[in-house]
Order: C-alpha cells, then sequence, then structure tokens
C-alpha cells in the first residue's frame, strides 16, 4: 500500500502545479492590466481568461494522448508544458506573448486535470479510491494556498517587475514534477485494453491488491472489456447517457457556485470591500489556508460519508454564505464580516465539490471510454471557469464595470444556481463510494441498454 499511496502523491502533484498555475494570476492581476494599460475586454481576454481557454483545450484533447500514449507518458508531458509556461510567461514582453505562454500551462491543466485523476483511480481498490484521488484536489488546494503566499511574500521584491517573479517561481515545483512522474509504473487497465501487456498489468496489479489471486482476478474482470464491440469506444451513445449528464451537471454546478469568481479575482473584490492594498493578498492568504483545512476534511470523510452526502453538506453552506456575502456587499458591512463569509464560502466549496469531483468524474465513467469520459466533465468545467473568469471585469472593473456598485447582484445568482445543485444531489447524484469501477459500469450504464 505504501507504493500505491507514493506513485498516487506523486501523480497528485499535477494538482498543486494546476492550483499554483490557475491562481498566480490573481497577484499580476492589477500590476498588468496597469503596465499595459489594458481595457477590461482586453485584459479579461488576453491576461486573466487565456489560460482558462488553453485549459479547455486541454480538457478537451486530453483524452486522446492518455489513451493512446497512456497516463504517464501523458502525466510528463504536462510537466513540460508547466514548465515553458512558468519562464515565457514570466519574461513576456507584451500581453500577447504573455497569454501564448499561459496559453501553454492551460493546456497542462486542463491535461492534467483528465490525466491523474484517471491515473489514480487506476491504480487504487474501491475502499481508498475516494480518498487517494481526492489528493489531486488536496495538492490542487496546497498549490492554491502556496501562490497566495509566494504573491505575498514577493510583493515588493522585484520593483515593477513583481509579477514575474510571481509566475516565475513556478518553474521550480515543475521541474520536479517532471522528473518524479517518471519513476510511476503505467496503469494496468491501459496496459490491458491498450498495450495488451497482461504480464505487466499483473504485476502492478499484485502491488495493489498485495495479494496474487485477487490480482487475477481483478486482471479477469478488466479482460472482460476487450470482449466488447469497438462500438463501445464511443462515448456519445444512448447507453452512455446517463453518465455523460452526470460529469456535465457536477461540472456546470462546480462552477456556476462562483469559485473561480472569487478565487482568481480574490484580493480586487477583498480591495472593493475596503481591505486594500497588500492586506488584500494577505487576507487572500486566509482564504488559502481555510480551502486547505476544509480539502483535508473532505479528504478524510469521502469514503466515509460518500460523495453524494458531501456535495449536499457543500451547497448548504454554499448557499447560506452567498447570500450573506451579497448582503455584506449590499448593505456595506463591515470588512471582517464579509472575508468571514467568504471563507465560509470556500469551506463549502472544500469539503463538497471541491473534494468530490475529480473522484466523481473519475469514477463514473466505462474503462473503454473513461480517458474521452474525463475530457467531458472537465471540458465542461472549463468552459464554463473560462467564461466566467472573461466576463468578471465587465462586473467589477472599478471604472466601467456594470455591477461595480452593486456586487451582491453576482452573489445571489451564484447562490440561486446552488439551491439547483442541492436539488440535484438530493434526487438525482447516485453514490459511488465503496463500489468497483467495473461494478459502477454496469450500474450506471445498463439502464439504457
Amino acid at each position: 500500500m505504501n507504493k500505491i499511496v507514493t506513485w498516487s502523491v506523486t501523480v497528485a502533484l499535477a494538482g498543486f502545479l494546476f492550483g499554483f498555475d490557475t491562481i498566480v494570476i490573481s497577484g499580476a492581476d492589477q500590476p498588468i492590466q496597469k503596465l499595459w494599460n489594458l481595457s477590461p475586454l482586453m485584459h479579461g481576454t488576453f491576461i486573466m481568461s487565456m489560460a482558462l481557454w488553453g485549459t479547455v483545450l486541454g480538457a478537451l484533447t486530453g483524452g486522446i494522448p492518455t489513451k493512446k500514449l497512456g497516463r504517464k507518458k501523458t502525466l510528463f508531458w504536462i510537466g513540460i508544458l508547466f514548465l515553458v509556461s512558468a519562464l515565457g510567461s514570466a519574461m513576456a514582453a507584451d500581453p500577447y506573448s504573455f497569454s501564448a505562454f499561459r496559453f501553454i500551462g492551460g493546456i497542462g491543466v486542463g491535461a492534467s486535470s483528465v490525466a491523474a485523476p484517471i491515473y489514480i483511480s487506476e491504480i487504487t481498490s474501491s475502499d481508498k479510491r475516494g480518498q487517494l484521488v481526492a489528493l489531486y484536489q488536496f495538492c490542487l488546494v496546497f498549490g492554491i494556498m502556496i501562490a497566495f503566499i509566494s504573491n505575498y511574500l514577493l510583493k515588493g521584491f522585484g520593483g515593477a517587475d513583481d509579477w514575474r517573479w510571481m509566475l516565475g517561481v513556478e518553474a521550480i515545483p515543475a521541474f520536479l514534477y517532471t522528473i518524479m512522474v517518471m519513476r510511476v509504473p503505467n496503469s494496468p487497465r491501459w496496459l490491458v485494453l491498450q498495450k495488451k501487456d497482461n504480464e505487466a498489468a499483473l504485476k502492478v496489479l499484485n502491488i495493489i491488491y498485495e495479494n496474487i489471486d485477487k490480482a487475477k482476478a481483478k486482471l479477469a474482470e478488466i479482460q472482460v472489456d476487450l470482449q466488447l464491440p469497438k462500438s463501445s469506444d464511443r462515448l456519445f451513445q444512448k447507453k452512455y447517457k446517463r453518465v455523460l449528464w452526470l460529469g456535465f451537471l457536477i461540472a456546470f454546478f462546480n462552477q456556476l457556485s462562483g469559485i473561480n469568481f472569487v478565487l482568481y479575482y480574490a484580493p480586487r473584490i477583498l480591495e472593493q470591500a475596503g481591505l486594500g492594498g497588500s492586506d488584500s493578498l494577505f487576507n487572500a492568504i486566509a482564504i488559502g489556508i481555510v480551502n486547505l483545512i476544509f480539502t483535508l476534511i473532505g479528504v478524510r470523510l469521502i469514503d466515509k460519508l460518500g460523495r453524494r452526502q458531501l456535495i449536499i453538506i457543500g451547497s448548504i453552506g454554499y448557499i447560506v454564505s452567498l447570500i450573506m456575502v451579497g448582503v455584506c456587499f449590499q448593505y456595506d458591512l463591515s470588512p471582517t464580516m464579509l472575508i468571514t463569509f467568504i471563507c465560509l464560502f470556500v469551506a463549502s466549496h472544500a469539503i463538497g465539490q471541491g473534494a468530490v469531483i475529480w473522484v466523481f468524474i473519475s469514477e463514473i465513467f466505462p474503462n473503454r471510454v473513461r480517458s474521452y469520459g474525463q475530457s467531458w466533465g472537465t471540458s465542461t468545467h472549463w468552459v464554463f471557469a473560462a467564461i466566467i473568469t472573461l466576463i468578471t471585469p465587465f462586473f467589477i472593473d472599478d471604472t466601467q464595470g456594470i455591477f461595480k456598485d452593486n456586487l451582491q447582484v453576482i452573489y445571489y445568482f451564484f447562490a440561486g444556481m446552488m439551491v439547483l445543485q442541492l436539488l440535484w444531489a438530493m434526487f438525482k447524484m447516485p453514490e459511488t463510494k465503496g463500489v468497483s469501477l467495473e461494478v459502477l459500469e454496469k450500474q450506471l450504464t445498463e439502464e439504457d441498454d
């Protein structure tokens, strides 16, 4: 089991780079806009959301190398993309080259959200799968927290070029991750279904189950997929419509909670609430710490309470906190009260959607289409993340924002969407806790056969 944990942690470090890469831009947000004198349209398109459009591409296409080249090799090249992006964006001379390198990093983020959860789900047993796949989310929020801390510590380090150091420091963990991921084995399911290498797959399965008879039984179970007709390799067909909807809706609701709206623009939002200057960066660290602590709690609970129960708990927390954040803005309540409810919002996300989404999407799709199904779910997530990040400057820009004086409208909208998520979780979301991937395949597709 120690080897499984080691492999899982190594691969989950792609989540650290994911979190760091997507949130580090929050420290460079306003300095870059001022440096290149960008309008809300240019800033939203070329600076803040460009990495997310790369993420959409990475998520949409990440299933192809994940299936054809393998999970391990794809994860290696993801590390290279992060490395190139960090160095390139730090040295960019204009918004166009900057956006190009951020786009490259985004591809790495999107592809990692496909390959890493799949890999971990396929090298673990059903009783530990939730916790180990959720390590990806833990590393993600750890990366977010470190990005907030790094931005705060580097403030003033390079004068007008602070933002370059903030972005460039990511090259260090990207290089280390790329070296480390070369030491993990290939996924046993990929070895059977793509390489037809049963011997190599059996060796990995024997390590996973620590019992040769159980390993052989699992190998035989996986081999059943080899007998299915080629049509089973197509994702978009009637028998998969339930899992397609499940993958779409959990990703859709994840972003319509407003989590990226809060995290990407945390320093700006806190400044507008009266916590200006370096205080906004410092308070952003508090958000990162809360995110990390409650993600740990979610990771601990996901195989005990289950995925569905955590989504229900998180939805209730979302609704309460978002309404109260809206009230704080509407009635100009104290900044302390505002940041308290923002932290409650982040905690609700961390223990619910944050802990569940990557686990749930990696579980629900059948073996033969898992990589493409993961692309479907993650690309849905990133399309909505990109749209929200792109349009946010139009709403909150200090001079031209539509709702710059009525920010509560945005939070009330997100609260309404979370009421819908609560109803979906209560009445439509299946529980996947403790069920093997092969059994889940039968449960979630048989009614559409």
